[in-house]
């Protein structure tokens, strides 16, 4: 399957790139101290298409400090999702920084093609960043990209159709209204299975033989999946939103990305919470969900590591976060940008960030053998829900699906 953020974002428009030079009032940016005159170059840096205008802006800040550094922000046509693909090709080619999702930074780091984040400013980033935030930037031990933003779906609904209380419970949601879903994407329901109790790769995430899918816990998972056909106000669909904007579903999951466009749809009706618990295996249990982490990694490729790691280092600090979140409604990963008032405020923003908490989330796995784990979990749960994989075979289907990602 695709990576989690292709999910959420597609590809492109042509590549554009714009050259900042010395010009612009600073702001708050790096902490860690570099003489400017070891600042200097050029530094490319890819971001998704969507985000180009606000990065430029806050590029424009290091040119006080850094006089001889000139940052292109490009827009990136092939989009943040494929950037493991991208830089295979040729990394001496691609961008000094890139924005990535950090499930694929596992396979990056091993294949040599990103650089830690050197120590002084890993330090620096652990203080002032989520605890999940730089768990879900880190690997083997090591930093391997500068946090922006986190990303953890949450639940939308018509608050004319349900009230805050109905959407507190997965049964008594779906006992008043329709809810629009796909089981043929992983992203959304894998999670299903933290909810009953099992790990993907070990409480670390990192460990290839860790999963335990296959066990009590993940026919539970795979039951509930299957009742779920049979409940009448959940509807299969593969495009969830347009099912809310007809008024034909009442609720829906989806992520940060997609708020702006929710309110439009729901105008007045808009109302966001985090996701509601689900009875599973007879008893309530909170309904969990992926938690992704984008960042800005470093190519190894690049000659000017200090100079990249910089801008890196800028483009997601506190203050280029608020201004992200309020251009775009990124969710800060640095706690004092959770602090903002415009951030606390926001209700969308605050079920992302409960959701991010622990018993809510899974940090995104970053190993290699998360690209067999895509490709593998959505036909494991959709063959639950559609009924194709009968309850008599749930266990040796889990069993085989534990078996091809645990090597």
């Amino acid at each position: 399957m695709k990576s989690w953020k292709k999910v959420a974002l597609g590809g492109a428009s042509v590549l554009a790139v714009t050259t900042l030079a010395a010009c612009g009032n600073s702001t708050s940016g790096s902490k860690t101290s570099s003489s400017s005159s070891d600042i200097k170059g050029i530094v490319r840096v890819y971001v998704d298409t969507q985000q180009k205008a606000t990065y430029e802006s806050i590029a424009k800040g290091m040119s006080a400090k850094y006089p001889d550094l000139t940052v292109k922000v490009i827009a990136n046509a092939s989009g943040s999702a494929n950037a493991k693909t991208d830089i295979a090709k040729d990394p001496s080619k691609y961008a000094d920084v890139f924005a990535v999702p950090n499930d694929q930074l596992g396979d990056m780091a091993d294949k040599g093609f990103i650089s830690p984040i050197q120590s002084k400013m890993a330090s620096e980033v652990k203080s002032d960043s989520t605890d999940t935030a730089y768990a879900g930037m880190s690997y083997k031990d090591k930093l391997y990209a500068f946090p922006g933003s986190t990303e953890a779906q949450v639940l939308f609904y018509n608050k004319s159709k349900l009230t805050a209380n109905d959407v507190k419970t997965w049964d008594t949601m779906t006992s008043k209204a329709v809810f629009a879903t796909d089981f043929t994407n992983a992203y959304n329901f894998y999670p299903v299975f933290f909810t009953a109790g099992t790990t993907l790769f070990g409480t670390s995430g990192e460990d290839v033989s860790g999963t335990d899918v296959a066990s009590e816990n993940g026919v539970k998972a795979m039951q509930w999946f299957a009742d779920q056909k049979s409940n009448k106000n959940v509807m299969q669909t593969s495009n969830a939103l347009n099912q809310l904007q007809s008024g034909k579903a009442s609720a829906i999951v989806d992520g940060p990305w997609d708020t702006a466009n929710i309110k439009k749809i729901l105008g007045d009706n808009y109302a966001v919470a985090p996701y509601p618990t689900i009875t599973i295996g007879g008893e309530q249990k909170q309904l969990q969900a992926f938690q992704g982490v984008k960042g800005f990694a470093i190519n190894s490729e690049t000659k000017n590591q200090a100079a990249a790691q910089t801008v890196a280092q800028y483009l997601t600090s506190e203050d280029a976060q608020i201004k992200l979140f309020k251009a775009l409604g990124n969710v800060p990963t640095n706690k004092d940008a959770q602090e903002n008032e415009a951030v606390k405020n926001d209700d969308a923003t605050k079920a992302v960030i409960t959701m991010s908490q622990k018993g809510y989330s899974v940090v995104m796995p970053k190993l290699p053998q998360m690209a067999t784990f895509w490709n593998n979990s959505a036909p494991l749960i959709n063959g639950a829900y559609t009924g194709s994989i009968k309850p008599a075979d749930f266990s040796a289907q889990l069993q085989k699906f534990q078996d091809s990602i645990s090597k």
